[in-house]
């Protein structure tokens, strides 16, 4: 759905998957100097990661049996995973340059290369994608000044969900925009504009998510996501090295380097003014300010969960 100019507001609607075929591949990044230990920069990306390539290949190897990609398994290993002599083999490259790429010595990947990593470590859509941005390989993406701005129009189809909890975040995951029932389910946390401080930073977070950990763990890959999509936002780069600071789960989440985009999900509510609510969340991207998503928190008709949502509702008005 094409919803013309942007505005301050909100904003929705799916975008086409990426394709990362070599011929549609464009290099958008020069080869990023090599940081300091406190320097800590990538590309235009200020980042408390050293290496984010080579970060991103050593955790996803360690998490590969060599007998999930038919290689002979046993024997004493000094790591968990695969070796990079084995990664090199499955991508067709050979061991040295493999090694030099995970070091960071390598800064000039090819599109071919990188896709054969991709296929080797076994990387979903998500991840695959985010392995291309982080090795400089990216399709171009807007600039961030309209990645906070919501269209109008999207603030009226928020109205459109009577009876679900409907709210447009950004890319780093700040509330821009949301429905009378998204008011009413997160005053909670009124205060803190931004979902992955309300995770990490709230302690009443703990208790309102029933599943915590199972949020929290999305929220950070789908992060590190847009931390990939987006290199160059700042609200990004500030909150994830704010929230490696303040929070050692986070930094666990963070450095398991999962990737993964907010899709469908189910979360429970233990809501001080209703109790239990159960809705499955379904995310769209927004065509017109790409870094925006549109959460639309549906309840079961009839159910409790429902009924709860419309005392909401009736709260709200």
């Amino acid at each position: 759905m094409d919803l013309g100019a942007a505005h301050p507001g909100r904003r929705g609607l799916p975008v086409e998957p990426l394709d990362y075929e070599d011929d549609q591949v464009t290099r958008i990044l020069a080869p990023a100097p090599r940081p300091t230990r406190k320097g800590l920069s990538v590309g235009r990306m200020t980042t408390p990661a050293f290496n984010q390539l080579g970060d991103f290949l050593r955790a996803r190897r360690s998490r590969i049996e060599p007998t999930d990609v038919g290689l002979p398994g046993g024997g004493a290993r000094r790591v968990a995973g695969l070796r990079r002599e084995e990664v090199a083999v499955l991508a067709g490259v050979s061991s040295d340059y493999f090694a030099r790429l995970e070091q960071g010595r390598e800064t000039n990947p090819s599109p071919q290369v990188i896709s054969a990593i991709g296929r080797a470590l076994q990387l979903d859509t998500d991840a695959r994608g985010h392995l291309f941005r982080i090795a400089g390989l990216n399709p171009s993406m807007a600039p961030e000044s309209g990645r906070t701005l919501v269209h109008p129009a999207l603030l009226e189809l928020l109205d459109a969900f009577p009876a679900s909890a409907a709210y447009v975040l950004s890319p780093s995951f700040d509330v821009l925009a949301t429905n009378p029932i998204a008011v009413a389910l997160l005053w909670p946390f009124a205060g803190t504009q931004n979902m992955v401080r309300v995770l990490f930073t709230d302690p009443e977070s703990r208790a309102i998510f029933t599943e915590w950990s199972m949020v929290a763990s999305s929220t950070v890959s789908a992060l590190r996501l847009n931390s990939g999509l987006y290199p160059d936002d700042r609200s990004i780069s500030s909150l994830v090295a704010e929230m490696l600071e303040v929070s050692d789960e986070f930094r666990g989440f963070w450095e398991s380097q999962v990737v993964s985009g907010l899709t469908r999900a189910y979360k429970v509510f233990q809501h001080p003014g209703v109790g239990r609510i159960e809705l499955t969340y379904q995310t769209f991207d927004v065509h017109d300010a790409p870094g925006q998503q549109l959460l639309v928190g549906t309840a079961v008709p009839g159910s409790q969960s429902a009924e709860s949502l419309a005392f909401l509702a009736a709260m709200a008005d």
